[in-house]
């Protein structure tokens, strides 16, 4: 018996449209995808291709011009600005290019924050936070502010910011853009590493292409098209 992938993720016919003077600039249109549970999906393409604004629109950050995206049968589109937020701080992990730590607050304080916006104790979310930056390789840094950790290190505590609410999905847009290579190479161990354990769907926007090999599909995003690439293909 033939079984069908059960699709986590599903874009279809998306449009966005961006205002340029008295022009409309057409970043993609008639974009359709989809993301099976498990699976680790990167999305390649050139600088202004619109992968970031891809990426805003699946993880509800951002509105299509035209079409649905689903979240198994969630139609995300359809939320009000309550439930979007409610949706991303439960559903989603993001990763950026930049970590986007809040300076005055500690490693430990920065991961715990979604759980505090969520309405969890103090306590209970730093204890949580404590376990998430072990799970990354940072405990002993725990109470070292944004600006005494390295880049590496910035990004790790952001994943486990990420991660600390366990997400369905991780979207991850450039996450190891701003690091040198052997410290790109041990971040994006660390990320399939927890796809794998924390059984995500995961969705990464990257222009290294040696990581996009070691996915299990390929997407590129250009002149306003998605196409599926195989991974051996893609030239370094």
């Amino acid at each position: 018996m033939h079984l069908i992938a059960e699709a986590a993720l599903k874009a279809e016919g998306l449009k966005k449209i961006f205002r340029s003077g008295s022009s409309d600039l057409v970043l993609f249109e008639n974009l359709s995808f989809q993301a099976n549970k498990g699976e680790m999906l990167a999305l390649v393409g050139e600088s202004g291709a619109g992968k970031s604004t891809l990426l805003h629109i699946l993880g509800a950050l951002d509105r299509a011009s035209a079409g649905d995206v689903y979240f198994a049968h969630l139609r995300v589109n359809s939320l009000s600005k309550d439930e979007a937020a409610d949706f991303r701080n439960r559903e989603i992990g993001f990763v950026w290019q930049f970590h986007y730590l809040l300076p005055e607050f500690t490693a430990q304080e920065n991961v715990a924050m979604p759980l505090l916006v969520r309405g969890q104790p103090r306590g209970e979310s730093e204890n949580e936070a404590l376990r998430w930056l072990g799970e990354v390789g940072l405990k002993e840094r725990a109470h070292h502010r944004s600006g005494e950790l390295s880049g590496g290190e910035q990004q790790r505590v952001a994943l486990a910011r990420a991660l600390i609410t366990e997400p369905k999905f991780l979207l991850a847009d450039e996450p190891t853009g701003d690091l040198d290579s052997r410290t790109a190479d041990s971040i994006f161990e660390l990320i399939s590493r927890l796809h794998r354990e924390c059984q995500l769907t995961s969705l990464i926007a990257t222009h290294n292409i040696a990581f996009a090999k070691r996915c299990d599909r390929v997407l590129r995003l250009q002149q306003g098209r998605v196409e599926e690439v195989k991974p051996e293909s893609l030239l370094a």
